[in-house]
């Protein structure tokens, strides 16, 4: 009676994760000849660095006459403990990722400077949501940009649907394009046998539970090799490198998600961001370390690959009286991929002297965060501009997508 109480209780949990969404990574199905014209088979990764990302630490405009000031004792310089890897005679990468700096050299990682989505206040909740929703400003809606990218792609012989990992889906897939959950999980597994016992028993009961928890068994097979089981300790950077592995396996078979979104928490850096061993170079460290991840076990898949990283807001020029920095406006987009045409810093730079602030204290934005999503999504999968601008970001037709983003 215990053993079947217990498989009860395991189906309940598993039917809520199966059916219910997720929030740390998502993909999609795309039919294969999504890009047939040219050979490509296209991937997109959408990273989302929730609590703002101090841009100006990040890619640090060291030939700006008024950085150093600015930033104080976290300043990035050109020597000593907190010199950066210099991507031209302005801009340095923070030392922390070695692997962005790698791909950079090889032309496929890019750095879009003084972005920023159109919200101009600094909650993190209403940033958040802007930048989910692609929306212009923030509001109660039910989908957001990737779900709607989802439904217009071209369809095709596979059935177009979204997989999400972590306990509660994400506002950018909430909307009409179907869901699926999976999750590395750090609780043990049921064995193989005790689970098809239970598919069995729903597929009588429950068949919608029975095709999900298939599904979810066999997401789990092709995720979770050896080298995926959870370590004693796993957290941090090792749970950013984690859960990039194992979308990046899912992503690189051959019917396998074409498209998937990571949200990272904990980039509110309001104390102890500088240094070596400060906050923001951990966190800089797990971010480097799960595009390396999806590098290598991609393979081939590289090649056709573009990964976005993004955030709500940038944070403030000057640093507070605890050595952090306090929310802002304008910060950088990151770009990294085999497809991506790299290599460069794309900015319109604005200048850090107190009148080209923004509000007199932040990196002030010249660029629409939704250009360069609009760009990736056009290049990537053949979008139209009308439909990213009327469907995907409604009410955007101002804002044009960024050209040459991606081969």
């Amino acid at each position: 009676m215990e053993c079947c109480e217990s498989l009860m209780a395991q189906a309940t949990s598993r039917r809520a994760l199966l059916l219910g969404g997720a929030c740390f990574a998502a993909w999609a199905y795309l039919p294969k000849f999504a890009r047939a014209g040219d050979a490509r088979d296209p991937r997109l990764v959408v990273v989302i660095l929730r609590g703002a990302l101090d841009g100006l630490a990040t890619v640090a405009p060291i030939g700006d006459p008024d950085y150093a000031a600015l930033h104080g004792s976290i300043a990035l310089r050109t020597d000593g403990p907190n010199a950066a890897v210099m991507l031209d005679p302005f801009f340095g990468l923070h030392p922390a990722m070695p692997a962005f700096a790698r791909m950079y050299r090889a032309k496929q990682a890019a750095v879009i400077h003084a972005v920023a989505t159109s919200y101009r206040d600094r909650s993190h909740f209403d940033g958040q949501d802007v930048l989910e929703s692609g929306l212009a400003g923030p509001g109660r809606v039910q989908s957001g940009w990737l779900n709607r990218a989802l439904e217009v792609l071209p369809k095709g012989e596979r059935v177009m649907n979204a997989l999400a990992v972590g306990p509660t889906t994400p506002l950018v897939l909430r909307g009409a394009a179907p869901t699926v959950g999976w999750a590395p999980v750090a609780l043990p597994q049921a064995a193989d046998d005790t689970a098809m016992r239970l598919i069995d028993l729903y597929q009588h009961r429950d068949p919608a539970l029975a095709s999900a928890l298939t599904q979810g068994l066999q997401l789990d097979k092709a995720a979770l090799t050896d080298d995926m089981k959870p370590k004693p300790g796993t957290g941090g950077a090792a749970a950013m490198r984690l859960v990039a592995r194992g979308a990046a396996k899912l992503m690189a078979a051959d019917d396998g998600p074409r498209i998937g979104a990571l949200a990272f928490d904990g980039w509110d850096t309001h104390a102890n961001e500088g240094g070596p061993v400060g906050r923001l170079a951990q966190l800089l460290s797990g971010l480097d370390g799960a595009l390396a991840e999806f590098e290598s076990s991609l393979g081939d898949r590289w090649r056709d690959t573009a990964i976005v990283v993004a955030t709500e807001f940038g944070r403030t020029a000057r640093i507070n009286g605890t050595e952090g920095t306090d929310h802002g406006t304008g910060t950088i987009a990151l770009l990294a991929g085999g497809a991506v045409k790299g290599g460069r810093v794309l900015s319109d730079w604005p200048g850090l002297k107190p009148a080209n602030l923004y509000q007199g204290r932040d990196l002030a934005p010249t660029t629409d965060l939704r250009a360069v999503m609009k760009g990736v999504l056009r290049d990537q999968f053949g979008l139209a501009e009308r439909v990213l601008a009327e469907t995907v970001f409604p009410d955007s037709g101002p804002v044009k997508p960024m050209k040459g983003l991606v081969a």
